[in-house]
């Protein structure tokens, strides 16, 4: 899959406002009122990841969940991040 260049990437970016871009990967944060909520957020990421076949790396601290993609294969950011990105959005 090819990688995004910055401008295609700024331009997706502004599609998805819950997500920002640092060091290179694609970043979400979210805070739940419970640790059982934010499983229960992460265990649906998990499955839309599997469905996907692209799996973010995810930081669970309590009720605050990280979430980061990037394509570690393409070396970079490509449309399956954002697509992802878009899908974990739907979640809400």
């Amino acid at each position: 899959m090819p990688l995004l260049d910055d401008r295609a990437v700024a331009s997706k970016l502004q599609t998805l406002p819950h997500w920002k871009l640092e060091g290179g990967e694609l970043v979400r944060r979210c805070e739940f009122t419970s640790f059982v909520e934010a499983m229960q957020f992460v265990n649906s990421v998990a499955e839309l990841a599997e469905g996907a076949g692209h799996h973010p790396d995810i930081d669970i601290r309590y009720n605050k969940v990280r979430l980061a993609l990037v394509s570690h294969d393409a070396g970079g950011l490509t449309d399956r991040d954002f697509d992802l990105a878009s899908a974990i959005d739907s979640l809400e």
